[in-house]
């Protein structure tokens, strides 16, 4: 969430740059500077009053030891109000403060400058494009013929056994989507992340404090019995990791890679762009996290974006790079960029990496500190970038790559599969 200090002090800017976002409720802005103004009065008089009561109790005591009892007890009668003032006072800060939390995370992330105004994923900016989108055959099939074609996913037994969205991946598709884990997985500490293994379940202050919560609830599976969540991405665990952390400045970049099935309700999904591996409710993917200096962080997101973009020219998948509008960012983001590969069957753009600046929205929550050369305690940038997630990667190495002989399983992969065709 946003600091308030900073709200405070910058209110016109704050308002615009919301703008960018197309948020409506900039009330909330006013709103929160006079709750903070209150909760900053309140404290202030707890405090004098605080002070007035340590004054009292040393001057009893010191009356006491004089052997003035009446003038003690005086004085003791003079200030006998000040701890039914005090605990009213912190009764009001204790409200005030609770209503400066609710509304404060109602506010999304302030975009970065860099960001182009826009209201839909149509005003989008597109950066770069990378490579020649294939010429396919006249008879050229969409992935979700290919998976039947070949036997290696079945949606329909994953909706026997779950519902729409869960495929069960057979045979060389299974062998697929495990090769493509250990190939981004090895990418990844090549490039020097560190991996973990992290739990597939969160507590809501997980949720919350990388802004799953209050923003998500309903894109994520809850199990009500114990109050946890399934995560959507392993963002959510990895980023967890360091809550309540203050880090050394010499630890400064953290780099972690994790695999994890990832889970999202996607309520409301239908059509021909959520067919075959097009949009599922359980998925899997290869995620990376940094935790870094804030001085780096824009460095590091397009360090971040040309590593994944690597990853994609090692596929040889053709994709492009998008900036996001104001309109299409998510909640928390400061600056997201989407890689999208050309799925050249279904003759569509499909998403399958965003690698986001955070900034200090996410660690504020997370209280992922570090002192800085000066001493003083700072707040550390997030970043987080999918590098990569599986369905549409499948899709589109399916698509792009049959063949009257098979499907062509790209070079890279071939250590891992054991396999170079699908036939």
């Amino acid at each position: 969430m946003l600091q308030i200090n900073y709200i405070r002090e910058n209110r016109d800017a704050v308002i615009e740059r919301l703008a960018v976002k197309n948020f409506k409720e900039v009330n909330l802005v006013d709103d929160l500077i006079q709750l903070d103004e209150s909760r900053r009065k309140i404290q202030n008089e707890s405090d004098s009053i605080a002070a007035e009561a340590n004054a009292a109790a040393k001057q009893i005591g010191d009356l006491m030891r004089q052997g003035k009892k009446d003038e003690a007890e005086a004085v003791k009668s003079k200030s006998s109000g000040y701890k039914e003032q005090v605990k009213q006072l912190v009764e009001q800060l204790a409200n005030v403060e609770k209503e400066l939390h609710d509304k404060l995370v109602q506010l999304p992330n302030l975009p970065h400058s860099s960001v182009p105004v826009g209201h839909t994923a149509d005003d989008n900016e597109v950066v770069l494009a990378h490579g020649e989108v294939p010429t396919l055959a006249a008879d050229a099939q969409p992935h979700w013929e290919l998976l039947t074609k070949y036997d290696i996913v079945d949606l329909e037994l994953g909706v026997k056994v779950t519902g729409a969205g869960f495929p069960v991946y057979k045979g060389k598709g299974a062998r697929l989507q495990r090769a493509l884990i250990n190939f981004f997985l090895d990418q990844a500490a090549e490039a020097g992340y560190s991996e973990v293994q992290v739990p597939i379940f969160v507590n809501e202050a997980s949720a919350f404090a990388t802004g799953q919560l209050p923003d998500k609830e309903g894109q994520m599976y809850h199990v009500t019995g114990d109050d946890f969540y399934l995560i959507p991405t392993a963002e959510v665990p990895v980023t967890n990791l360091y809550r309540d952390v203050i880090v050394k400045e010499d630890e400064f970049p953290i780099k972690h890679s994790a695999y994890t099935p990832c889970f999202r309700r996607e309520a409301g999904s239908y059509g021909a762009h959520v067919r075959g591996l097009n949009r599922l409710h359980q998925f899997d993917k290869v995620e990376t996290v940094q935790i870094v200096h804030p001085d780096q962080s824009y460095a590091v997101i397009e360090e971040m974006s040309l590593y994944i973009q690597g990853l994609l020219q090692k596929l040889e998948l053709p994709y492009r790079v998008l900036r996001l509008c104001g309109g299409d960012m998510s909640f928390t983001s400061a600056l997201t960029y989407d890689m999208e590969v050309f799925s050249a069957a279904q003759q569509r753009w499909l998403e399958v990496s965003s690698v986001s600046n955070f900034e200090t929205y996410q660690s504020n929550r997370l209280k992922v500190r570090f002192k800085n050369e000066e001493g003083k305690m700072q707040l550390a940038h997030t970043l987080n970038g999918s590098a990569l997630a599986l369905p549409r990667i499948v899709a589109s190495i399916l698509e792009n790559n049959q063949t009257e002989k098979g499907i062509r399983v790209p070079a890279v992969l071939v250590p891992y599969t054991g396999f170079e065709w699908i036939d």
